[in-house]
């Protein structure tokens, strides 16, 4: 079953299902003949990467001919319903379609037989956004290790840097609402000294429109908590910052008075899959990035906590996060392989989730690429630069860790690189988890 390469309901893909493309152009005749030379049909990752770059590089140059005949041939490779690469590579190519019928105008006329232009600035993707219910979102994180490793490396961290306190307060951005906290007020509602006098958990009324997205409001999702803490004798608060309804705003109320902090509260700040979604302009020093992680540090927490996909996918280049996106996100595709059948509702639901991230990070540009991820080794100099010192995880949250992957397939490992924490696949980097103080000694400035 190939791939479908319609960006609306308008969009023609004759030219990529027309083959004489490939045979009257005088284009094929020359560089591209050998790239997609025994291409046609194979599954060999190599020969799909060559591709993508090809129709990457066609589509930069505006070489409108080029970019329709490697979209035919991949077309043709391409798979919702057949392996990780061919499933993977449905989803990219959907995202590069996307992408010309925004920046190649020429690619849609009817006489070049390409995708139409969408009068909407939104794509199909975009439009099939689901709503889950919170046990559809339980089942969602516990599918794959790939939010729990988070959860469990973070929660270990925080019990263990907040023992002894009677008064806790957490400043939560993630993008999960709030699925990661059961486990954690369970923990504390057994502490041997007992549960705290009282905790609080605090959340931004923003948040990125991506996957997961819930049914039910934020405030309805601290309800739940509060019912939940009450069975386990944690005296909860739950706050929404007010006035935070974009990161813009949100930036303004880190601040003690808008947060409410208080002086006998221990706090804790989490960011889960959070800062790729602040902008970061290149060189710059004080970009959106920078300036929450320099407030976070005015605000002297006792630990933060920061877990994301350990990939740089922030570079300029669509050619280069088109080889990174191919390189590092067959990870989850992969996995799924493992113990779900190839017409799976939901492998093909999860899947689809993630081909939205694709469309972020290769259909767009500017304002509208809200997908900047970058690796854990520099996300831990831009911590330290914010004046943080790493804090490493001692054994029991390592052996907590290996306790909730011994629940899932053989292939999810975890080590340690620096003082990270790092989900692997098959040995390959997927999620790191970092803990991190504030410097008393001062910035450390970057070499």
């Amino acid at each position: 079953m190939k791939t479908e390469v319609r960006v609306g309901s308008s969009t023609s893909i004759a030219a990529l299902q027309n083959p004489s493309l490939l045979i009257n152009s005088t284009t094929s005749q020359g560089s591209l003949t050998g790239a997609l030379r025994g291409c046609l049909g194979s599954l060999d990752g190599a020969c799909i990467e060559k591709l993508l770059l090809h129709c990457a590089s066609a589509l930069e140059s505006n070489d409108v001919t080029l970019a329709q005949q490697v979209m035919w041939v991949l077309n043709n490779v391409a798979s919702s319903v057949g392996d990780p690469n061919q499933r993977l590579t449905s989803w990219i190519l959907r995202a590069l379609i996307s992408r010309s019928s925004r920046i190649c105008p020429s690619l849609n006329n009817n006489g070049g037989g390409g995708p139409n232009p969408s009068t909407s600035t939104t794509s199909t993707i975009a439009a099939e956004r689901r709503l889950m219910t919170v046990t559809e979102l339980a089942g969602y994180v516990d599918l794959i290790p790939w939010h729990r490793f988070g959860y469990c490396a973070s929660n270990s961290a925080i019990f263990q840097a907040i023992q002894g306190c009677s008064k806790i307060h957490i400043l939560d951005f993630s993008i999960t609402h709030c699925m990661q906290w059961p486990t954690l007020i369970d923990a504390l509602g057994k502490r041997p000294e007992g549960p705290p006098d009282s905790l609080r958990v605090t959340v931004p009324s923003c948040r990125p429109l991506v996957p997961p997205l819930l049914n039910v409001s934020i405030e309805e999702v601290g309800l739940r908590l509060g019912n939940f803490s009450r069975f386990r004798d944690v005296s909860f608060e739950f706050n929404v910052i007010e006035n935070s309804s974009s990161f813009e705003l949100l930036l303004s109320q880190l601040n003690p008075t808008s947060l409410n902090l208080k002086d006998d509260e221990a706090l804790v700040v989490n960011c889960q899959n959070w800062l790729r979604y602040l902008s970061d302009d290149e060189g710059s020093t004080n970009s959106a990035r920078n300036n929450f992680l320099n407030m976070i540090r005015c605000l002297n927490p006792r630990i933060i906590v920061v877990v994301d996909e350990d990939s740089d996918l922030s570079s300029p280049s669509l050619s280069s996060r088109i080889t990174t996106c191919f390189n590092y996100l067959w990870i989850p595709f992969d996995s799924l392989e493992t113990f779900l059948p190839k017409d799976s509702n939901q492998r093909m639901e999860y899947e689809s989730d993630i081909g939205q991230k694709i469309e972020t990070i290769i259909g767009f540009e500017g304002v509208q690429r809200i997908e900047r991820l970058e690796s854990g080794v520099t996300a831990s100099q831009r911590l330290r630069n914010a004046g943080f010192l790493s804090s490493p995880f001692c054994e029991e949250t390592v052996g907590e860790v290996k306790t909730l992957l011994d629940e899932h397939a053989s292939g999810w490992g975890m080590k340690r690189e620096e003082d990270m924490l790092v989900l692997t696949w098959k040995g390959h980097n997927s999620v790191f988890a970092t803990a991190w103080v504030p410097n008393q000694n001062g910035l450390m400035l970057e070499d």
